[in-house]
């Protein structure tokens, strides 16, 4: 019996343990994306990010297998700071994807995929406890190359740009249909109490975990100041 319990209070110590290291892992990863899709020739257009509110991150997003066309995916998201959102960028809040419309491009080979939060409409939106893009928030794929022209309307009248990265090929890509919510349990599990995403990111009641640095850092770096419409 003894023996049983010491097991048991093994276990669960271990399991918060493994879970903060899944999520500080999801944000090491989320930047080692970043970094490489940044350093790619034909990238996310400097003025796009430069205009960008928030940014989402999915890495290695991987096809479900137990639904058609379906996919699931857990990222992050960060703001930039301050009430016109022109402030560093944020802490990040832990986020999930899920959707339909976009598994049958993935096939059964993980994807990477960023979406620009264009607008205060759209970073509203994104706050809100579940949007589908497409119907809640305007989406588009976005336009890449570092001399591609943003003044598209497409680009102007979309709340959030997306972009994918398979198999080392880069290209703005379509998620209407898909769902953005927040990961609350891993946002627990990051910040050690019930906390919502827009307190995260939105009104900075925490400060960033140490795994997050290196994407901070990085965005802080290729986009300091943000670049009004």
């Amino acid at each position: 019996m003894k023996t049983l319990c010491a097991l048991l209070l093994a276990l669960t110590s271990v399991a918060p343990c493994f879970a903060q290291n899944k999520e500080d892992d999801r944000m090491k990863e989320s930047y080692q994306v970043m970094k490489e899709i940044l350093g790619m020739p034909e990238s996310i257009p400097k003025d796009l990010l430069d205009k960008a509110e928030c940014i989402v991150i999915y890495p290695s997003v991987k096809k479900a297998a137990f639904i058609v066309g379906g996919s699931y995916g857990r990222g992050v998201i960060t703001c930039r700071k301050g009430e016109d959102f022109n402030g560093p960028w944020s802490a990040p809040a832990m986020y999930a994807l899920e959707g339909g419309s976009f598994g049958f491009q993935i096939g059964a080979q993980a994807t990477d995929f960023v979406l620009l939060v264009m607008n205060e409409s759209g970073a509203n939106s994104v706050m809100s406890s579940k949007v589908k893009l497409g119907a809640d928030a305007s989406a588009a794929a976005g336009p890449k190359g570092r001399s591609t022209s943003a003044e598209t309307d497409i680009v102007m009248k979309a709340e959030i740009l997306s972009y994918s990265r398979a198999q080392g090929l880069f290209a703005g890509v379509s998620l209407a249909g898909s769902t953005l919510r927040s990961d609350d349990g891993a946002n627990k599990t990051v910040y050690g109490r019930e906390i919502s995403a827009k307190e995260i990111v939105r009104e900075g009641k925490v400060k960033p975990p140490s795994a997050a640095s290196g994407l901070l850092a990085l965005l802080n770096k290729v986009s300091p100041r943000h670049a009004k419409s």
